[in-house]
This record gives C-alpha cells, sequence and structure tokens, in this order.
C-alpha cells in the first residue's frame, strides 16, 4: 500500500483516539461543572431557611407564566368575595 496512505492512517487513529480523550474530558468537565452550580443551588436555597415544603411551593409559583399568576390571584380574589 502506498506510505502515504498508510500515513495518513495512522494520523487519522492518533486523531480519533485524542478526540475520544478531550470527549471524555469534557464530559468529566460538564459534570464538574453541574455539581458545582448543583451546590451553588442547595446553598442559596438554604439561606432563605426555608421548610421543603415551603420552597417546593416558592418554586412551584416561580414556574407559572405570569398571565396565570395573574389569573390565579384575580380568581382567588373573586373567591374570597
Amino acid at each position: 500500500m502506498n506510505p502515504k496512505i498508510e500515513k495518513l492512517k495512522k494520523e487519522i487513529e492518533k486523531t480519533e483516539g485524542k478526540i475520544a480523550d478531550l470527549q471524555e474530558k469534557l464530559r468529566d468537565l460538564e459534570k464538574q461543572k453541574t455539581e458545582l452550580e448543583n451546590t451553588d443551588y442547595v446553598a442559596v436555597a438554604r439561606s432563605f431557611k426555608l421548610t421543603p415544603q415551603e420552597l417546593a411551593e416558592f418554586l412551584k409559583t416561580r414556574q407559572m407564566a405570569p398571565g396565570k399568576e395573574a389569573l390565579q390571584q384575580e380568581q382567588e380574589g373573586r373567591n374570597e368575595d
């Protein structure tokens, strides 16, 4: 076989190996980043000194769309009358 082809095949294999190593490193770095973010979120949540139930309710209300929240408040106001 042509020596240039052999050389290119070896270079391809070497490059593929480097890519695989870098992908593994990237996954590890992303995992570390996620763990640090989660730690930060827990610290913030704890700083509010909420019970787990209160935190869940707080997060639940924040997930609502602004229009839904206004509608819900309006309906609650009607129910109180």
